[in-house]
């Protein structure tokens, strides 16, 4: 248990009940130090449904996850629209955080409004963490903007460099903010809940309704509907399997600008739209093969929950799949560079299922592993021994805080 109570500052521009991985990490960061006694303050944009409320500090709407709740202004994310970017003066949050201070502040997102917090932090020589959840810079290729990326990437170096620290969830993203230019950099991995996601939510009844029996395959694929997602590798990877396995099915559970044209193109895949909670996990737990062809993700929360879900998953040696699976032991990775590796990784799965199964047990005994406490108290750890410091210069050496 901790010594004394800290208040902790959050500063989000997503957070629950939004469905990212940005924001089920945020989730599970303030139920966790909340049950650590500690008191979380939220800075965020407001959400869909409390637009047209006055942006003020009130009781959160969700007790569990914060004691106050500073909702704010915010305007449609460029390409994300279900998401806002908040706006707000350093003025405004200098003012709200100097009646109420914080010991340390944790800036999720970097945008106007995390620009802002890090602004009034500063003024009021609050100790600052940073963390990096998103690839912005290397979405910009995939919305039609990439001469823009490497403007985002100064900007995400001069953003990050401004803070005490810099978050990444694995040691090959740590290398990769080293390479930007961004010091110093910290480890922090994140969990999963395997009490939720777990093979015992098998549900038969749902197979049904996707027209598949306990004998066909369920192929699925969780996440954002969108080009960044590399979902045409998927349908393809799918496609060939279905030379193996007429009767399966590819589930796409989640949303996004590309949903539209792939019912379109392929009305025989069963949409789920957004899953939440047991629901999500049912739907995991349902189907039989994992498909993750993304290569633009800093963690993949994905990649550990359908491992607790017991299974066999494909994905690039990238992000959670580069520190979690382990190449036909527990699942089958392959280097971003190999899309043909992807898919042979995929037909051979599909053609021997021994093998699947094998991997899918490994899968769920290693998932048993990955334990969110602990990851708390270590973010614990980590926040509370920041120091403020006036003014620093980016340099070569990153620290790794296991």
């Amino acid at each position: 248990m901790i010594q004394r109570q800290r208040h902790i500052a959050i500063v989000t521009e997503t957070f629950p009940p939004e469905i990212n991985g940005v924001a089920h990490t945020l989730g599970q960061l303030c139920q966790g130090l909340r049950a650590r006694g500690h008191r979380l303050s939220v800075v965020r944009p407001r959400q869909k449904q409390e637009r047209g409320s006055t942006g003020t500090t009130t009781e959160s709407a969700s007790p569990a996850l914060a004691d106050t709740t500073l909702t704010l202004p915010g305007l449609p994310l460029p390409g994300y629209p279900e998401l806002q970017f908040g706006l707000a003066s350093a003025r405004r949050l200098a003012r709200n955080w100097k009646a109420s201070r914080p010991d340390a502040i944790y800036v999720a997102t970097e945008g106007p409004l995390g620009l802002a917090a890090l602004s009034a932090a500063r003024r009021l020589q609050i100790p600052v963490c940073s963390g990096f959840h998103t690839n912005f810079h290397s979405y910009s290729r995939h919305y039609g903007a990439g001469f823009l990326e490497k403007m985002i990437a100064s900007y995400l170096r001069w953003f990050h460099n401004r803070t005490q620290l810099t978050l990444v969830p694995t040691r090959r993203m740590q290398q990769s903010l080293h390479d930007l230019g961004i010091s110093p950099v910290g480890i922090w991995s994140r969990g999963v809940d395997c009490d939720r996601f777990s093979p015992s939510r098998r549900d038969r009844a749902l197979r049904e309704q996707w027209g598949v029996n306990e004998r066909d395959l369920a192929v699925i694929h969780v996440g954002r509907l969108a080009a960044e997602k590399n979902l045409s590798l998927a349908v393809s990877t799918f496609e060939r399997m279905r030379h193996i396995h007429p009767r399966a099915k590819l589930i796409l559970v989640g949303d996004g600008p590309m949903r539209k044209r792939l019912a379109e193109r392929h009305p025989d895949y069963i949409f789920c739209g957004m899953q939440r909670g047991d629901e999500l996990a049912r739907h995991y737990a349902s189907a039989d093969l994992f498909l993750f062809p993304s290569k633009t993700e800093t963690f993949g929360n994905v990649v550990t929950e359908a491992m607790a879900s017991g299974l066999a998953l494909v994905a690039f040696d990238d992000a959670a799949a580069s520190e979690h699976i382990r190449h036909e032991d527990n699942g089958m990775k392959v280097a971003l560079d190999d899309t043909k590796g992807f898919v042979d990784a995929a037909l051979r799965l599909a053609d021997q299922p021994s093998l699947m199964s094998r991997l899918r047990s490994q899968a769920r005994l290693d998932a048993l592993d990955i334990h969110w406490p602990g990851l708390i108290e270590q973010f614990e750890a980590i926040l509370l021994n920041l120091r403020y410091k006036e003014s620093r210069h980016a340099g070569k050496q990153s620290i790794s805080i296991l």
